[in-house]
């Protein structure tokens, strides 16, 4: 029997909480897909994206977040931050780091990830991006390297030596993410070209070798990870949903990671049946990484958008190849993004908050009433 053999008979309904190990697995209960957590309870991971606290930092700000917080992440991180994510019915940190710059020309910049301490700070589940590769729809600037090259392969090594060694013992981590949006065929920009020709997969050798780039890629990021961290999922790209992805790319992956991540920002008309097929295709469960409440940004009229929450986040709990939803936050409404959960002066967009508190805790209970 291979890995994913295994994986997919995997049911951790049939196991006692100590049997199911002390990290987040993937399984089936009553043929639906769901995270487990180290206790062993069906887990649909509901995360905010985007958690950096810059825009408090200005200087007509700096004031208030020195005498409310001491200057101090831990204490913003403690004191308001994770009370409000909880209060909002959210039980993921899914990806911390946020766009700070952005320009049609020269792409975008995001804030560091969080490290491991704050991770600790927080105390809730996470998912951790691992920086192997550089090659994001909104990075214009960092070259593609040779992944037959010893370079890349003792860089992968780096990267998971320096942060998964750290983060192996851990049981609020839920797993590892790759690229955001890689850019396997297709590009934003004429400054940096696709890591593959797409004009090469006319051709069944074309074709035969972008399955092979992809499954050296794969392979190398995955043995680099298992190397310092044998248990934790790994969650792999996070993939543009609305851009051009070969079938390749996801079957060359699929031995090599435990769950499909994508961006896909659209409703969930769109979003569940696609999940459907792409589910067909690997056998592996479906992470929507990155995707914001449909039709967001209205702030004038924030009722509007905020009614769009709740049908996507049923249909996504309703998907049986689906294990959780990332809003692309923010949970700060920053200069950049300009949207968010809280603005700059701490206070929160209520109305937008109370439908998602409402459908999230609605979401908990449809878990623990068909899984728990």
């Amino acid at each position: 029997m291979n890995r994913r053999e295994f994986s997919n008979l995997l049911v951790l309904s049939a196991l006692p909480a100590s049997a199911s190990g002390n990290f987040f697995r993937v399984g089936q209960r009553l043929g639906h897909w769901w995270f487990f957590s180290p206790a062993g309870e069906a887990f649909f991971s509901i995360g905010m994206n985007h958690i950096d606290p810059a825009v408090l930092l200005y200087p007509e700000n700096l004031a208030h977040f020195r005498e409310k917080y001491g200057s101090d992440r831990k204490c913003w991180l403690q004191t308001r931050v994770v009370p409000d994510l909880q209060s909002w019915g959210f039980n993921t940190i899914g990806w911390a780091q946020e766009v700070v710059l952005r320009t049609k020309t020269d792409g975008a910049r995001h804030s560091r990830s969080f490290t491991w301490e704050e991770y600790q700070w927080a105390g809730m589940p996470y998912c951790h991006m691992l920086p192997f590769l550089e090659a994001h729809e909104w990075d214009y600037e960092q070259p593609i390297p040779d992944f037959f090259g010893s370079y890349f392969e003792d860089w992968c090594d780096f990267v998971a030596r320096s942060q998964c060694a750290l983060m192996a013992g851990d049981p609020k981590l839920v797993g590892y993410f790759y690229v955001d949006c890689p850019t396997w065929v297709h590009t934003r920009t004429p400054k940096k070209p696709p890591i593959f020709d797409p004009a090469l997969l006319e051709s069944e050798s074309g074709r035969k070798k972008l399955f092979d780039l992809a499954t050296r890629y794969y392979k190398l990021t995955h043995d680099a990870v298992r190397r310092y961290d044998p248990s934790h999922l790994i969650l792999g790209d996070r993939y543009e949903a609305k851009a051009r992805l070969p079938q390749e790319v996801l079957r060359a992956a699929a031995p090599y990671i435990d769950v499909l991540s994508f961006q896909y920002f659209d409703d969930q008309t769109k979003i569940c049946p696609d999940f459907e097929r792409w589910h067909a295709l690997t056998g592996l469960p479906i992470l929507l990484a990155d995707a914001p409440v449909p039709g967001r940004g209205d702030d004038a009229h924030p009722e509007k958008y905020s009614r769009n929450y709740e049908p996507l986040i049923r249909g996504l709990r309703e998907t049986r190849s689906c294990v959780g939803w990332h809003l692309c936050g923010a949970y700060l409404k920053n200069r950049v993004r300009q949207y968010g959960f809280v603005d700059e002066r701490e206070q929160p967009n209520q109305v937008l908050v109370s439908a998602v508190q409402k459908a999230n805790r609605e979401t908990q209970a449809y878990v623990q009433e068909l899984a728990g």
